[in-house]
């Protein structure tokens, strides 16, 4: 069967107007940090709503309302965590990851890979996928609190500001 009835398509395609309005009003008055992808929180909180929204809009046993509760408490929640750690780096550190140091001036780091649990060849990949094409050519690679990968270049621009920021120093692991 294609649908079981015209009445549930044109219910669906209701929830989904309603749905997006508000959850494009919620998303406007939380700011734009609420769909960033800044740590692995932040990305929890990304997957639970749009997991929340399909289930507003494809499930008859979750009415509109509900799900849009739950979706502003998520996006609360994800507020609160936002602010508080802005506020505490103890609590930063509780919620977060740091970066972790990957390769250090052409040199790959492999008990950090073990720790990261990154292989060698998702490494190599990387690298590739960067224009410095091999461990040697870079001054480093950091695995970000995102998860995605940063990768410097060794073309002597990097004067160590980077690694600082990001809790790092050239000469510490991740």
């Amino acid at each position: 069967m294609i649908f079981d009835s015209i009445g549930g398509i044109f219910r669906m395609i209701l929830l989904a107007t309603m749905a997006y309005v508000a959850v494009v009003l919620i998303i406007r008055i939380s700011g734009k940090r609420t769909l960033s992808t800044l740590n692995a929180f932040d990305m929890i909180v990304t997957v639970a709503l749009g997991s929340t929204l399909a289930s507003a809009i494809l499930s008859q046993s979750t009415p509109l309302v509900e799900a849009l509760a739950a979706f502003a408490t998520l996006v609360a929640l994800q507020w609160i965590v936002a602010w508080a750690s802005v506020r505490s780096s103890g609590f930063a550190q509780l919620v977060r990851s740091e970066p972790a140091l990957l390769v250090r001036n052409g040199e790959i780091l492999h008990d950090a890979l073990r720790r990261q649990r990154v292989t060698e060849n998702e490494l190599m990949t990387v690298i590739r996928q960067s224009s410095a094409r091999a461990p040697e050519n870079t001054a480093a690679v950091i695995l970000e609190t995102d998860g995605s990968f940063s990768v410097v270049s060794e073309d002597g621009t990097e004067d160590g500001t980077a690694y600082a920021r990001a809790g790092l120093d050239r000469g510490r692991q991740g």
